[in-house]
């Protein structure tokens, strides 16, 4: 039996989002429209947009605002046209390098690029308990708000 059409289209599509994390630089973002459709919607804790454009903007800003970031994908599962990616997110410099660990939710279209994205990562855990001054205090929520070990 031959293999789909579809499904191949589907993993050769998820191979590029892959590869196109995993390589992500200022100059890869000319690669935008291989992996995301025209239209596409991106969500995570501090954006959701709609459009290339828009999606760039995000990464844009990002290598704006952080030292060194690396994507890398630690999980993948695909299930007809949609798929999950478990993955890591590292920045900062090698002495504080802060390591953020999510998964993201993705729908393809038929040609396997992303028409919906959400990332789904905890902020309070992953990120704010890292920071100096707003982790003294997560830390200290957490505690209280944790049920007592037995």
């Amino acid at each position: 039996m031959a293999p789909d059409p579809v499904d191949k289209a589907l993993d050769a599509g998820l191979d590029r989002l892959v590869a196109f994390y995993e390589t992500l630089t200022p100059a890869s973002l000319a690669e935008l429209a291989a992996v995301y459709a025209p239209d596409a919607r991106f969500k995570d804790p501090f954006n959701e947009v709609a459009g290339l454009a828009a999606i760039e903007r995000i990464f844009r800003h990002m290598f704006g605002q952080v030292e060194a970031p690396q994507f890398s994908v630690t999980t993948r599962l695909r299930d007809g046209r949609q798929a999950m990616l478990g993955w890591t997110f590292a920045f900062g410099p090698p002495a504080r390098r802060i390591v953020v660990r999510g998964v993201s939710h993705l729908h393809l279209d038929e040609r396997g690029r992303v028409v919906e994205h959400r990332d789904y990562w905890d902020a309070a855990e992953e990120l704010y308990a890292k920071l100096p001054l707003i982790g003294a205090l997560m830390r200290w929520l957490r505690r209280r708000l944790a049920a007592p070990q037995s």
